[in-house]
Order: C-alpha cells, then sequence, then structure tokens
C-alpha cells in the first residue's frame, strides 16, 4: 500500500535535512545560504506589509520567516501559500516579457516553501514550489510542481550521506550487460567518457575514476534546486531536483527528474513540449524538444534530442543532433547526426563525424547468447539506407556502408571504403578509398561544416575534423599492406604457383602488381580474410586504383604539414629545413579519446601519472588534455614528416632545394585535382538524366538546386586553392642552399 505519512502542519518547510545528517553547529540553511550568492539586503515585513498581504489573501505559517529587501512591494503578491523561510526580493511595479508572453513581476497563485526569490521574478500559479534558490528576472508560470529533495544529486553519479551504493546512478553506455557503465559528472567531456569505459582491465584507473568523481561534490545533503538569472519556464508539469543555469528556457515539459541543465547568455539550453528527463546532465548550448524521452543519459555541449527521439544509457557527443530514433547503451563522439524516425543505434562506440540513415539498425545482438555485443566506429561513420549490422563489429575511419542486411559480424580495416554486398553471387564487396574516387565533394565539405559548426565556449578539447590525420593515415598504412599481401596472395593462386612462407615475400610482388597497375590485375579475384564472421567471399574492388589513392592521400598530407610548417616558421635554408627531418623517424600510434588525438606513448604517461597519484581529479586530466591540445601541431608535423620517409618522399641524405621544389609543385597538383574531385563529384548531380527529369528545363533546376557555379562550398575551395598557390609560389621562389 501507499505510505501516507502525516505530520503536524507547521512543519512544512522546516528539517530539510534530517537531524541525523546535520552537521554540528549548523543549521538547515547552510547550504542554502552558500548558495544565495545575491547582495540583496533582507529585512522583516512591516505590519502594514503583513496587512497588505493578508488582504490580498496570501497565507503563512510564520510571517517573521518572510524576508524581504526594501524594494519589495505587497501589492505584487497575491492568493499565495507561504510555508517555511522565505526570502524574497525586489518586486516593483513592471511586466516581463519574453517570446509574446507578457506577466506582471510579481508572486500570485501559487505555494512557495523555503525558498529564495531574487529581485523582480514572475512566479504565476506554480502548484508547489519547494526549496529552490531562483535568480533575477526568472518567470516561472503553470507549473505543477518544482521541488528539490535533500538528497538531490542534479544528474551526477554520486552518492549523499546515509545512501546505499545501489542507489547511485551510472551510464550503462557501449554495451547492454553494463559491463562499461560510467559515471555521469557536470563537466564530463567525451575523453572522460571514453577513457572509463574502455580500459575495463585497470582496475585501479577505474577505482581513481570513481573517486575523482565523488571528490567534485560535496556529499552533505541539504542542496537546493537553483534556477539561474533570466531563465523562463511556462506551462511544466513536474520539475524535481533539477539545476537550471542561466537563460534557460523551459515549456511544457511533462517530467524532468534529477538532472542539471547548463546554460549561459551566450549558450542557451531549452527543453520543450511533451519532454520526459530522467537522471541526466544537458550541457551549456543544447536543444531538446517535441517528445524527447531521456533517461540515464549525458549531452555535451550544443547537441541536440528532437522530435520524439529516445536517448536512454548514453553519452551523446558535442554539436550533435539526434532525432525521432532511438539510442541506446552508446557513447558517441562529437559531431554525430542521426534524424530518421526509424533508425535505431544501440551497444555502439561511434567516434564522431558520423550519420546514420534512415531505417539503420545498428544494435542487432541475435549473434550472441547474451546481450553483450558491441560495434566500434572509427571517425566518419556513414550506415546507408536500411543497413542491418551484427554485433560484435568494428570499422575503420570514414566507412560508407550501402544498404543491406548484413548477415555477419564485420571487421573491415580499409579506410575510406565503401562496403557493398553482390547479392546475387553471395559476395561482400569493399572497395578502398571510395572517397577519393567518387565523393571527394562530400568528405571536403563535411570537415568545413564541423569546423564552422562547432559551437563549444570552452575548448578543452582539440577536436581533429581533418579527414587525413594521424588515425586515418596509420589506417592506410595498414591497408597498403594488407592490399599488397591480399593481391599477391590473389596472384600466385591464379597461376597455380607456390605461396612462400615468408609473408614480406608474398607483400613484395603485390606491391609490384599495384604500384604498376599491372594489366594482369584485371581479371584477379582479390580476396580479404577475417573481414566478415562468414564463409562466403570477401572481395576487394579496385585494389590498384585504391592503393595508388592511399599513396597519393599519406604522400599529400605528408607534404602540406611540411609546407604549412615551413610557411607559419618562415625557414628558407635546406639546411635548416634537413634538421626538421629525423634520421631515426617513428610514425607514432594514437588514440582517438573522444575526438582527440593523443600519441599512445603521451595517454600511458596519463594514465600511470593517474596510478601514482599526480593526476588527482577530473581538473587535473582536462588540463593534460590541454596539454596535448598545445602539443598535437608539432607531434602532427613529426608523424607527417616520419609519414613521408617511410613512403619514400623524403630523404635527410638525399634531401636538396630541387627535391623540396619537386615537392612544393606535387602538393599544388594535389591540391588541384582534389578540387576537381570536389567540383565533379557534384556536377553527377546536375548531369544525372534521373536527377532532372523532374524538371522541366536548366532554368527551373538551377532555382530549385542552385546553379553548380554558385555553389559556397565550392567557390571558397576555388579561393582557397588561389590563395594557396600564390604561398606556394612565393615559398619555392624563397627556398635558398
Amino acid at each position: 500500500m501507499n505510505i501516507i505519512q502525516k505530520r503536524p502542519i507547521h512543519s512544512i518547510g522546516y528539517d530539510f535535512i534530517a537531524p541525523e545528517f546535520l552537521p554540528k553547529g549548523k543549521t538547515e540553511y547552510h547550504l542554502r545560504n552558500s548558495q544565495n550568492r545575491t547582495d540583496i539586503q533582507y529585512r522583516q515585513l512591516s505590519a502594514f506589509e503583513i496587512e497588505s498581504l493578508v488582504r490580498n489573501n496570501n497565507t503563512s505559517d510564520d510571517w517573521n520567516k518572510i524576508l524581504v529587501s526594501d524594494a519589495f512591494n505587497p501589492e505584487l503578491v497575491k492568493n499565495c501559500k507561504f510555508f517555511g523561510l522565505v526570502r524574497i526580493g525586489k518586486l516593483e511595479p513592471w511586466y516581463l516579457e519574453f517570446h509574446n508572453l507578457r506577466m506582471p513581476v510579481g508572486l500570485y497563485n501559487s505555494t512557495i516553501i523555503s525558498s529564495d526569490l531574487g529581485d523582480n521574478i514572475v512566479i504565476d500559479n506554480v502548484n508547489y514550489l519547494s526549496h529552490y534558490v531562483i535568480g533575477n528576472d526568472v518567470m516561472i508560470v503553470n507549473v505543477n510542481e518544482l521541488a528539490t529533495t535533500s538528497t538531490a544529486k542534479f544528474g551526477n553519479g554520486v552518492l549523499k550521506e546515509g545512501e546505499k551504493e545501489s542507489t547511485r546512478i551510472w551510464l550503462e553506455v557501449c554495451n547492454e550487460n553494463a559491463g562499461r557503465s560510467i559515471l555521469p559528472f557536470n563537466g564530463m567531456l567525451p575523453g572522460d567518457a571514453y577513457l572509463w569505459a574502455k580500459y575495463r582491465d585497470d582496475e585501479k584507473l577505474l577505482s581513481k575514476f570513481k573517486e575523482f568523481t565523488d571528490k567534485k561534490f560535496n556529499p552533505q545533503r541539504g542542496y537546493y534546486g537553483k534556477i539561474g538569472d533570466r531563465s523562463v519556464i511556462k506551462n511544466c508539469k513536474i520539475i524535481k531536483d533539477v539545476w537550471i543555469g542561466t537563460d534557460a528556457y523551459l515549456k511544457g515539459a511533462n517530467k524532468i527528474k534529477n538532472v542539471t541543465i547548463k546554460s549561459a547568455p551566450d549558450a542557451k539550453s531549452q527543453v520543450g513540449e511533451g519532454c520526459e528527463l530522467v537522471n541526466g546532465i544537458i550541457s551549456e548550448g543544447c536543444r531538446v524538444f517535441y517528445g524527447v524521452k531521456a533517461v540515464r543519459f549525458f549531452m555535451a555541449s550544443h547537441s541536440q534530442l528532437k522530435y520524439g527521439a529516445r536517448l536512454i544509457n548514453s553519452y551523446l557527443g558535442n554539436n550533435s543532433t539526434i532525432s525521432c530514433c532511438e539510442v541506446l547503451n552508446s557513447l558517441i563522439y562529437p559531431f554525430h547526426e542521426q534524424h530518421h524516425n526509424n533508425s535505431f543505434l544501440c551497444a555502439s562506440m561511434v567516434m564522431g563525424q558520423s550519420n546514420m540513415a534512415a531505417g539503420a539498425t545498428i544494435g542487432s545482438n541475435h549473434n550472441s547468447r547474451g546481450a553483450d555485443g558491441e560495434l566500434v566506429a572509427g571517425r566518419g561513420f556513414w550506415p546507408g539506407l536500411c543497413v542491418s549490422l551484427k554485433h560484435n563489429s568494428k570499422f575503420a575511419s570514414f566507412m560508407m556502408i550501402a544498404k543491406g542486411d548484413y548477415p555477419a559480424e564485420l571487421n573491415i580495416p580499409l579506410p575510406f571504403s565503401l562496403v557493398s554486398q553482390d547479392l546475387a553471387k553471395n559476395q561482400l564487396q569493399v572497395m578502398p578509398a571510395y572517397w577519393f574516387m567518387y565523393n571527394f565533394f562530400a568528405l571536403c565539405r563535411n570537415e568545413w561544416k564541423y569546423k564552422n559548426r562547432d559551437l563549444r565556449k570552452e575548448k578543452i578539447q582539440n577536436l581533429e575534423m581533418d579527414s587525413f590525420a594521424p588515425d586515418s593515415i596509420n589506417e592506410m598504412f595498414d591497408a597498403l599492406e594488407i592490399l599488397t599481401h591480399t593481391t599477391g596472395i590473389a596472384y600466385l593462386k591464379k597461376y597455380g604457383k607456390k605461396i612462400p612462407a615468408n609473408k614480406e615475400q608474398v607483400s613484395q610482388l603485390g606491391k609490384e602488381l599495384l604500384e604498376a597497375d599491372s594489366a594482369e590485375l584485371k581479371d584477379l579475384e582479390i580476396l580479404a580474410d577475417g573481414f566478415e564472421n562468414n564463409n562466403r567471399k570477401t572481395i576487394i574492388l579496385k585494389a590498384s586504383r585504391a592503393y595508388n589513392l592511399y599513396k597519393k592521400m599519406i604522400r599529400f598530407y605528408g607534404l602540406e604539414y611540411l609546407i604549412n610548417f615551413l610557411l607559419a616558421s618562415g625557414i628558407k635554408q635546406i639546411s635548416e629545413i634537413k634538421k626538421t627531418i629525423p634520421s631515426s623517424p617513428n610514425r607514432s600510434q594514437w588514440i582517438n579519446i573522444g575526438g582527440q588525438l593523443i600519441p599512445t606513448s603521451a595517454f600511458e604517461k596519463i594514465r600511470e601519472n593517474i596510478h601514482n597519484g599526480k593526476i588527482k581529479s577530473w581538473n587535473d586530466i582536462h588540463h593534460h588534455y590541454e596539454l596535448q591540445s598545445l602539443q598535437y601541431p608539432d607531434q602532427k608535423l613529426k608523424h607527417a614528416i616520419a609519414s613521408l620517409i617511410e613512403l619514400g618522399v623524403l630523404s635527410k641524405k638525399n634531401f636538396d632545394k630541387s627535391t623540396l621544389k619537386e615537392l612544393i609543385a606535387e602538393t599544388l597538383e594535389t591540391k588541384k585535382w582534389i578540387l576537381e574531385g570536389i567540383i565533379s563529384s557534384r556536377r553527377k548531380d546536375y548531369t544525372n538524366p534521373f536527377r532532372k527529369m523532374v524538371f522541366e528545363n536548366d532554368a527551373e533546376m538551377d532555382k530549385v538546386v542552385g546553379k553548380l557555379s554558385e555553389n559556397s562550398f565550392i567557390k571558397l575551395k576555388e579561393e582557397e586553392l588561389i590563395d594557396y598557390q600564390k604561398k606556394l609560389t612565393a615559398l619555392s621562389r624563397s627556398i635558398r642552399d
């Protein structure tokens, strides 16, 4: 049965903190007083003010517990019930207006329990307002319940004094069996979520993370909810244990419970109609509206949930948008887009710059005997329409998956690939370097889009948005090895030759065939092993072209960073430039930590410092993210130069003025080739007869989709090329022996 407790009426608004949890020598208001940082000087009501309040149909259990500022106007308080200590700021004869909602300043038709109210606020028809500290110029209209309990944690995964460990709120990311659970906390970055979810075999590391989280928050009971200056709350039902920043806008929400909503004047957050949010943290600049359901969740800054989206046991990275669909048990890095009602993402780690198409089902565990499968996708993950994938699966960076039901687990290590199926032959097909062949426009435009849409105010983590970066370049080097070996095997099998035990011999043969683009490759069936947990064939398409494009793009990456370094540093002499070329290059390994690329060796140092106590808090970890961000340009340059040396493009011994000029010319030619790829891939949309058939003529088409010659992104890239060409021409002329 329901336990209905009966207590004396005069106790309403008092004993917020149970006596056994009240620190010695403190009152129940000690934390409330620390939270109220206004400079309002409170006083008791005058006899005249009490008379006016009573005349206006207001009641209080004790008028001596109503404290007000000097600018308090009792005529602006009507039909209210007060319980406990209530402190009220200025009430002046103004009205506040927000989005055409005009309401007179004052307190009307409300029950107010033990709260602090700032200057010139509107509280009207709030059925139950309890234990809140409210800022200035706040509007709260038509709210059923707005209350805080003494054990409020505002979405943080911590405990208050006397609470059992079983009551702690965890986010069960990446895996449905809770094997990668993390504790959410206000200020958690994508990198934090990754480190905590990933290294489950490091018990000491996990213990430190839990310790760091607990240290961030005072375990004492008795914190009040807060509503920051200029926030507006209207037509909401239940808001319980919610901390709200300044300039927030909440309208029509059904239920918000145990949530932090960060907001600021330059990064306002909004919660809209029909939303139900429980046990979560919403960072600054977020928007949540139209029927969203979110439970045990974290939204990083400037992310959005819209149109009935469901986000459960998941971390959503910065500058991401999820609409309509369902996302469960996932860790999503920044710049994720998922807009469609029937797409589903579950038990996945998606490393950002990703886009989920309609009908995509990324979350089938049917190949496992338990709900413990996972999917890991590198940057630029684009599953197409109605793609169904099995767990476990793993994908390299910038993977596009064509429409289809993929019956078995996949492990595709070739970056920038198109994965598809030939159903007639029952084959899996992988086209490496697909983006370079057919879709440079989308690849380059996405880079530009992410950089322009990064709205973060605090860029503690340096998010890598370039397609060509240490992670994808290292994957391309791995892809070169895979392509040479599989090509060598295919050639030997076709001609009935014995396959040498020495893998390097096989790879050397494949390398010679691929670099020569040998005619013998034309009818060669190149098969990949271990790409699919299935007995059917996996065919690698266009291997020779892909191999040479991988090399071309690695060269471009390395040369562009070397040349940009020369442009920035002003170094002109060959002898000085040669000093930047190491004798023993090291193309280091890297980790994608929440969208920030960090050398593996640097991360291991961070982990060691966490173990030995040199890193003592999440703030210390964030400081190390920032330090790595400062070191990243130099680390990336070294990686780029090491990549060039490994390909044989650079050599300290044979480096001279003419060589550098040739490399500068090559870089410019590749830049021009990329621009042509951007234009040609977009041009297809204007020349394809099936695209044109819905238009009567070119003029109609130009009005609807815009002229190709006026495409803003293409014009931008053309202008960049002109500027780049001028800089490289000047650089080439200035090089001295």
